[in-house]
């Protein structure tokens, strides 16, 4: 024989009802097309910043500006070679 079932506290359907309402508006905050944007850490570029931490006196600031230096030796290069008709 199966046991009659308890009977629903008092506020539960209220509070069920609040879970599913949350969980809705949570589900439909993540699912957002474009992530929000961030005051003022868009406004330099990657090379900017880089420049910037290669002018800096942080340890390792002299390798960025030898990355910097030979990424545009190499930009350099590539633009004499499209440049060179037969």
């Amino acid at each position: 024989m199966i046991p009659p079932s308890a009977p629903p506290r008092p506020g539960a359907t209220r509070r069920n009802a609040l879970l599913a309402v949350c969980a809705a508006l949570l589900l439909a905050g993540a699912c957002a097309k474009e992530p929000p944007k961030q005051a003022g850490r868009d406004s330099l570029t990657q090379r900017q910043r880089d420049s910037a931490i290669g002018a800096s006196q942080l340890p390792g600031a002299q390798g960025v500006q030898k990355a910097l230096k030979a990424s545009d030796s190499a930009t350099a290069r590539a633009n004499a070679l499209d440049t060179i008709r037969p």
